[in-house]
């Protein structure tokens, strides 16, 4: 089902598929319609998808690109992890986890920028650019070296160091502005009408949201063709949380699942959380903030997408949650002492999220629960640091038992 045409989620105005993002008449967002499914065959439909490649790709029917050019970095198809150990720390049944740092630059990002940078390049842009908190960056300076592309990439200045060297290694042009990423977004509004670039997450936005989707395809895959009961995913500007839950709507009014959507909670950090502190106010608006917290990929002080978050949590009967650092490293640190999985300040914002629902008795103990880590902890080392300390010992067995004697007397 080929991609029709823009249209505005406000005032629904139709645009053609050219490098644009905002309507013209009422200022809304602009996302990408598709020719009607209502006659697509489900079989058809299923058999097609399983016999894609094990990208993203496999889900060429739902994206505004069919396939990737060559020289594409292949993105998605990444693990969904039964965590039966999480489950039983939590009270729960059933709980799964979508790893997302299993993507070639370690985050969901490599899904968006693959979907971004194919219709870039259908469009005739030999440059990309984009506004980052870190995993973004990392994603399109990776991607563009792939495809041979000139990119810049415009950061906070006070990134994590690890995000500003797992960029700059591919050869992109790593510009750092004094400022926040709000800062940093308005400045690449200005530049994308100045430059003939692709900004993937501005003038390329509307394609480079539809890459989010693909986390609900594989779920939902992965899962058997079947629904989970309730999904926990972090909220940034709101558009991954929408996306996920666009992606299974289209999959349930394309046939290929039955049922609705789920449950939808979404996770943000105490420290920057304005659409957390809209739901809890009651508002349809989000009052924006200035960031202060060390989940920073997540620290968008205003969210594009946080009334659409708002609308989703609220229609679904779900919520939005917000966590304190403290709280952020401890969800660091149980998710990885449950399933094995190390991830980023934003996957502990996702977790104790995960945990607070629980303990508050949110989660029904036998609901299906796919909660959503989007990149690596290896990007965000800091925030683990000095929450564990190495035994010292002497090289000789009777250093090292009576360390563990004292480690015991320790624990007990």
């Amino acid at each position: 089902m080929p991609p029709e045409s823009l249209s505005c989620k406000e005032c629904k105005t139709v645009y053609p598929l050219d490098a644009r993002y905002v309507c013209e008449r009422c200022f809304g967002p602009l996302e990408v319609s598709y020719a009607s499914r209502a006659d697509a065959d489900p079989e058809a439909l299923r058999r097609r998808i399983q016999a894609g490649p094990h990208s993203l790709w496999r889900y060429g029917d739902f994206l505004p690109v069919s396939a990737p050019p060559p020289g594409t970095l292949p993105a998605g198809w990444t693990p969904l992890l039964r965590a039966d150990r999480l489950a039983e720390r939590l009270g729960l049944r059933e709980v799964w986890i979508k790893n997302d740092a299993a993507n070639p630059t370690h985050s969901f990002k490599d899904r968006v920028v693959s979907v971004a940078l194919a219709r870039a390049r259908e469009l005739g842009f030999e440059t990309i650019a984009c506004a980052s908190t870190g995993n973004l960056a990392n994603a399109v300076a990776a991607h563009a070296a792939a495809a041979g592309l000139e990119s810049y990439v415009f950061i906070p200045h006070d990134l994590e160091e690890q995000k500003v060297l797992a960029t700059g290694v591919y050869g992109t042009n790593v510009v750092a502005v004094q400022g926040n990423y709000d800062d940093v977004n308005r400045l690449c509004t200005e530049l994308s009408g100045e430059h003939e670039w692709a900004f993937v997450n501005i003038n390329m936005r509307p394609y480079y949201a539809e890459g989010s989707k693909t986390l609900a395809f594989e779920t939902a895959e992965q899962l058997g063709f079947r629904l989970p009961d309730r999904v926990v995913a972090p909220i940034a500007s709101g558009s991954l949380f929408t996306k996920i839950a666009r992606g299974f709507q289209e999959w349930i009014d394309a046939g290929l699942l039955s049922g609705r959507l789920p449950v939808f909670n979404g996770a943000q950090a105490e420290g920057c959380s304005p659409v957390a502190s809209a739901f809890a106010a009651g508002h349809d608006f989000c009052r924006p903030v200035k960031p202060d917290t060390i989940a920073k990929s997540l620290a968008i002080g205003n969210p594009a997408d946080g009334p659409y978050a708002l609308d989703l949590a609220r229609a679904t009967k779900g919520r939005i949650d917000s966590v304190t650092d403290d709280e952020i490293r401890e969800g660091i640190r149980l998710l990885a002492q449950t399933t094995g999985i190390f991830t980023e300040t934003a996957g502990g914002v996702t977790t104790a999220v995960l945990a607070k629902l629980a303990r508050r008795g949110d989660i029904d103990p036998d609901e299906r629960v796919v909660a959503y880590i989007t990149g690596e902890g290896l990007k965000t080392l800091d925030a683990v640091r000095g929450t564990f300390e190495a035994w010292r010992i002497d090289p000789n067995v009777s250093s090292f038992e009576r360390a563990a004697e004292q480690r015991a007397g320790a624990l007990a």
